[in-house]
């Protein structure tokens, strides 16, 4: 958790057109209030506030929201079961891989994933049993207008992008693997 918390209190906000800017505003108001209604409402159901959660000091103009990260003793809070689109991070414990798995299908969402595992065969048997649209594996946020992109449940119907868009009821699922020797430098960098 001390390893999130510093990465997170380090992002740069800002001006997107800024190239020193790591993450830019929200999108609209509506959304702002959205993120901090489920931040709030999260908080009132227990989950603990660990970092931010507010809008940052200093911005006169645009939707600003801090990185912000929720320590959720159980999945049955608000920021666990909806989609935010904002930048809030809900940290749960499991025990074992089917705890895991189970907690992560929870939801009637399943827009992406993502492991990080030494373990390739524990990454397969998630990627298998994973109920999202994308599963990245010992990578994040790695996306090309090539591969198929859509969700599962309430994330979205069919697909967009890559040859799998015509096709738009099926359920493929798009993964990412870092097959080399060294972890990713920074998880949070588009690539």
């Amino acid at each position: 958790m001390d390893i999130l918390v510093e990465k997170a209190q380090r992002i740069k906000i800002g001006d997107p057109q800024d190239l020193d800017t790591e993450m830019g505003p929200l999108a609209t108001m509506r959304q702002l209030t959205h993120v901090q209604d489920v931040v709030d409402r999260s908080v009132a159901q227990g989950a603990k506030l660990i970092t931010g959660g507010k809008s940052p000091a200093g911005f006169v103009a645009g939707f600003y929201y801090e990185p912000t990260i929720l320590d959720c003793e159980k999945s049955v809070v608000a920021c666990v079961q909806e989609e935010i689109f904002g930048p809030v991070l809900s940290v749960l414990k499991f025990r074992d891989d089917a705890q895991a798995l189970a907690m992560a299908n929870d939801s009637e969402y399943g827009l992406a994933s993502g492991v990080f595992t030494k373990d390739i065969g524990r990454a397969h048997r998630f990627v298998r049993s994973l109920r999202a649209g994308i599963v990245w594996v010992n990578t994040y946020r790695m996306i090309s207008p090539m591969v198929p992109f859509g969700g599962y449940g309430q994330s979205g119907t069919g697909r967009e992008a890559g040859a799998e868009s015509i096709l738009d009821y099926t359920r493929t699922k798009s993964v990412w693997i870092n097959t080399s020797e060294e972890p990713i430098s920074d998880p949070f960098i588009m690539r």
